[in-house]
């Protein structure tokens, strides 16, 4: 066996030396090009998942995502639309575990909007009546946050159904509680929406200031919020125009010299009424698509229903930012995650 090494070793060497004194000069292949991870000045895209996408855990289709949170432990929980919790290795996002959830009559909730709180209990929302339940980590409901009265679906106020409480966040050191609804009230302009605070009191919660957000186009919605430390927010922004695709931008918002509107019945662009300010971060269709490929038409194939957003970290001065799309269980829409690095 060594002398057999020695042999090929000597035989490659004579076979390589004669290459270089007898044959004519091979130039070396072009470097190949860096792959672009820039989607704006702000935003780089690390990399996205299609590992979820659809699969099934003890029995339960993972899917329909539309919240993200972070969990004491550093793991991940993703919400369900379909009344569902899922726990997921932050490292694969391999489910670990999956809790049912329901209202308090055992009927299922069209849940979108996930906090852990401090305590681990989680809040969620659900945009169809609106709510904002309390539960256990086992799914056991705990309370229910009281919903100004505007903001109820019709006719007891003045929301439309599913179109009301989508994106959930903690605020002030866990002091305030945000919830953004997706769509305006109606009465007020399209395109501006309305975010509604809470302040903790104990272990209970009483409304606070509201303030308005205004979308790039009536047809966008608001599907997350994330709060900064500062007080600032990370807002999406997202549509769907069929035969065209999604649109999703990102951006960051400063709610902090916002007017209080909880005292506005109609928002119609009011000179004294100071918005939400806002700016672009980036629209995700000008991310590099880094090969993903989508099931319908779509002006990157990058794009789909994105949902949900967390921030999971910190890195050289850039926040880690986690994104996920609500395939709505079909065939022509992909669970994805989006890992991005964003500098604000």
């Amino acid at each position: 066996m060594q002398l057999r090494t020695v042999l090929a070793t000597t035989t490659a060497a004579l076979a390589a030396a004669t290459c270089l004194t007898a044959g004519p000069a091979v130039a070396s292949a072009p470097a190949l090009a860096p792959v672009s991870h820039v989607c704006s000045p702000s935003v780089t895209l690390d990399r996205f998942s299609d590992a979820l996408d659809k699969t099934t855990y003890d029995g339960t289709f993972v899917g329909n995502l539309s919240a993200l949170a972070v969990d004491r432990d550093g793991s991940l929980v993703a919400l369900s639309d379909r009344s569902a919790l899922f726990g997921l290795d932050a490292r694969t996002l391999a489910p670990t575990s999956v809790v049912p959830l329901a209202d308090e009559n055992g009927a299922a909730l069209d849940s979108e909007g996930l906090v852990v709180d401090r305590d681990g209990t989680r809040l969620v929302t659900s945009e169809t009546e609106p709510s904002i339940r309390r539960y256990s980590k086992d799914g056991r409901i705990l309370g229910r946050l009281p919903v100004p009265a505007s903001l109820q679906v019709a006719p007891a106020g003045r929301a439309t159904s599913n179109q009301t409480f989508e994106g959930l966040t903690l605020m002030n050191g866990g002091r305030t509680l945000l919830a953004s609804m997706e769509y305006a009230l109606s009465g007020d302009t399209a395109g501006i929406v309305r975010f509604q605070t809470w302040q903790r009191h104990g272990k209970s919660w009483k409304p606070g200031a509201q303030y308005a957000y205004r979308t790039d186009a009536a047809f966008l919605g608001v599907p997350e919020v994330q709060a900064l430390p500062d007080g600032r927010l990370l807002v999406l922004e997202r549509g769907f125009t069929s035969g065209v695709g999604n649109t999703v931008r990102l951006y960051l918002a400063d709610p902090r010299r916002a007017t209080d509107t909880a005292g506005v019945e109609n928002l119609t662009g009011q000179t004294d009424v100071r918005l939400i300010r806002k700016t672009l971060l980036t629209d995700i269709a000008s991310c590099p698509a880094l090969g993903a490929t989508a099931k319908q038409p779509q002006p990157n194939p990058l794009l789909d229903n994105i949902e949900g957003m967390t921030v999971t970290g910190h890195d050289k001065g850039r926040l880690k930012v986690l994104l996920v799309s609500d395939d709505n269980q079909n065939a022509v829409q992909t669970t994805r995650f989006y890992y991005l690095r964003v500098r604000v």
